[in-house]
C-alpha cells in the first residue's frame, strides 16, 4: 500500500462516431493502461456509437503517469483491429482536488480545462463539484484514426493508509 497514492474511478461512458472496422460496423471495446495495470470494458456488438457505462478502478502510483486508452474492434478469426487511442493527463484534474474546497452546491464548476496540442480533449472539459467530491467529465478525440470520440469521467478516491494527494499540496 505504500506505493499506492490512491484510487481513480474511470467511467467509460460511450463512444461517438467510432471508425468502421468490419463490413458495416464494429464490435468495440476499450483497453485502459496506466503503468503496469491493464483493464478493459466489455465488447459491444455491431455498434459505432456504443454505450459501455462501465466503471474501472485504477491504482495510482505516480501522478505524472498518463492513462492510455485504446479502442479495439473485436474480431473472431483474426487479431483485433485498432480503432484509435487517447491519453488522459491526471495533473489538471488533481490540481482541483488540492484546492481545499468544501460544501459547494452540486454542479458547481471548479475548473475548466481547454483542449490543446498535448491533451486529447475534443472540447472544453469541466471539473465539477458533485456529491461532496470533484469529478471531471471529458470528451476525448481519438488519435491515429479517421474519426471517433470517447466520453468518460474520472473521480479520485482517497484510501486510508495511502499517501493520497499530500505531495501535490503546497
Amino acid at each position: 500500500m505504500d506505493s499506492i497514492l490512491g484510487l481513480l474511478k474511470l467511467r467509460i461512458k460511450k463512444g461517438i462516431n467510432l471508425a468502421v472496422r468490419d463490413t458495416s460496423s464494429s464490435d468495440p471495446y476499450v483497453v485502459v493502461n496506466i503503468g503496469e495495470q491493464k483493464l478493459k470494458t466489455k465488447v459491444i456488438k455491431d455498434n459505432c456509437n456504443p454505450e459501455w457505462n462501465e466503471e474501472l478502478i485504477l491504482s495510482i502510483k505516480d501522478f505524472n503517469t498518463p492513462i492510455n486508452l485504446t479502442i479495439y474492434d473485436k474480431d473472431t478469426l483474426s487479431s483485433d483491429d485498432k480503432m484509435g487511442e487517447a491519453i488522459i493527463e491526471l495533473r489538471p484534474y488533481l490540481q482541483c482536488l488540492v484546492m481545499g474546497l468544501e460544501r459547494l452546491p452540486d454542479g458547481c464548476v471548479v475548473k475548466r480545462i481547454q483542449p490543446n496540442r498535448v491533451n486529447c480533449l475534443a472540447e472544453e472539459s469541466s471539473c465539477i463539484w458533485q456529491d461532496g467530491t470533484i469529478i471531471q467529465e471529458m470528451i476525448l478525440r481519438l488519435k491515429n484514426v479517421e474519426c471517433g470520440e470517447l466520453v468518460c469521467e474520472m473521480e479520485w478516491v482517497d484510501v486510508p493508509g495511502c499517501k493520497g494527494l499530500s505531495e501535490l499540496r503546497p
